[in-house]
């Protein structure tokens, strides 16, 4: 995967800085694809709302002010929209005239709702657009791709703010009005890139905050109507396959077992893989147990605190996440691997990101260093004590963590350290990418993109 978020800008590429933000062919169909699926489903074009109609002959029709066009990623089974959330009911899916609409655009197509054929980019021209867009508890992060070889793609477009949706969210169980607010203005960003270009198909999801705030649904609701976007939030296990989903490239073919996790704001996924005996290209496949903790920087922060963390601190943070791992079932089911020697840790989360730009002692965060990293048990260990021996302002000072992470780096090191004591390993091996990476991937294979490409079809 190429990927244009590199560099200490990488994070908010596409955006301004602002407080808050973390250092972290033509866009129309292309020729050959349709906007279904084999399946028949409706592609991300075919449900974007209020495309202008056309004006009467012989009258001049005044343009009217026209509310923010919603953004809507194809109907798929089992996602839950907002429509959903409230009612059970499918997610409501535009004419698809809309679809003729903007391919033959007339004078009274307001520029909001059809995007002229000369203002798109040509180089593209051959390759379908695929996006994915996930706001978890602490960041709100976009990816555009074109498929490239066989199990890769090729970003076009990025985004990524920290907007810390799940602040307070531990104490009063509902998303407080200045996060909302935050996560809006990202959301309002994410939304005009969308509508920016033809997306053939995307996913866009919500995690842990909207799951488990009280006004989850409500502000869900708040975000189509104000950023012009349709989010749908996933539960946990599709959470998991999803952060497998987007790491397959990382596990190489000398592997027997893994153990993968990631460790977000508000919960953290671990899932147990094993693939000694046999390896498809779909390393989900192989997950033979996982779980999802109620715990992740943000909460576990708020709950000992973040800023100021003692060694007798940190220790409780990490006996407190051991204990929700020893009550996970499923935690012995690759012990056989684990005592070998073709068996190792992945970490995709901002912890372990961090961890691995401080061990690189790089100037500013470069993800192309740090994707793929490998870090041995010593290493790992120098890391977390070098950062338990930093005040709070010696690690605001470091270019990898800034004043974003510094109040929760160690707590993320707490879940991190709780993670190696029940399943040691000599090595650690570092992803910088995560759900968006595992949503691409599987939009890309349901789309058919790759076969296409090894029959030797134009995809």
């Amino acid at each position: 995967m190429e990927d244009l978020e590199t560099g200490a800008d990488a994070r908010d590429r596409g955006a301004s800085k602002s407080p808050g933000a973390s250092a972290g062919g033509p866009n129309g169909a292309p020729s050959g694809w349709t906007n279904r699926s084999a399946d028949g489903r409706r592609g991300a074009a075919d449900i974007v709302a209020d495309v202008a109609q056309p004006a009467k002959k012989g009258k001049k029709r005044r343009k009217r002010k026209r509310g923010r066009k919603v953004y809507a990623p194809e109907a798929r089974q089992g996602q839950q929209t907002v429509d959903d959330a409230r009612s059970g009911s499918p997610a409501a899916v535009a004419p698809h005239a809309a679809v003729q609409a903007r391919a033959q655009p007339t004078a009274s197509s307001s520029a909001s709702s059809v995007v002229a054929e000369s203002t798109r980019p040509v180089a593209q021209a051959s390759l379908p657009l695929f996006a994915a867009l996930d706001l978890g508890t602490n960041n709100c992060r976009l990816l555009v791709a074109v498929p490239g070889r066989p199990g890769q793609f090729r970003v076009v477009d990025a985004f990524s703010r920290i907007v810390r949706l799940g602040e307070g969210l531990t104490a009063s169980g509902t998303l407080s009005q200045a996060a909302m607010d935050r996560a809006v203005e990202a959301l309002k960003i994410c939304g005009d890139k969308l509508r920016s270009r033809s997306i053939l198909r995307a996913r866009l999801i919500a995690t842990e905050a909207c799951r488990a705030a009280a006004n989850g649904v409500e502000f869900l609701a708040r975000v189509e109507e104000e950023a012009g976007i349709r989010l749908e939030i996933i539960d946990r296990r599709t959470e998991a396959r999803l952060a497998v989903s987007g790491c397959g490239s990382l596990v190489e073919r000398d592997t027997d077992g893994v153990v993968l996790f990631d460790i977000g704001g508000g919960s953290s996924e671990i899932a147990l893989i094993d693939v000694s005996s046999s390896r498809s290209p779909r390393l989900a496949n192989h997950i033979v147990s996982w779980t999802s903790l109620p715990v992740g920087v943000v909460s576990l922060a708020e709950r000992f605190g973040g800023r100021d963390v003692s060694r007798e601190t940190f220790a409780a943070m990490v006996a407190d996440v051991a204990g929700m791992i020893e009550a996970f079932d499923g935690r012995d089911r690759i012990d056989h691997l684990v005592k070998g020697t073709r068996f190792h840790l992945l970490g995709t989360s901002g912890t372990v990101t961090t961890l691995a730009g401080v061990h690189l002692g790089l100037d500013r965060y470069d993800r192309r260093r740090v994707d793929g990293l490998w870090m041995d048990n010593d290493s790992v260990d120098l890391m977390i004590e070098r950062l338990l021996g930093w005040d709070f302002d010696q690690r605001v000072a470091n270019p990898c963590i800034g004043a974003d992470r510094a109040d929760l780096v160690l707590a993320g090191c707490a879940i991190l350290e709780a993670i190696r004591q029940v399943w040691p390993s000599p090595r650690l091996r570092v992803a910088d990418r995560g759900l968006r990476e595992g949503i691409l991937s599987e939009l890309m294979a349901e789309a058919g993109v790759w076969r296409r490409q090894n029959n030797g079809a134009r995809p």
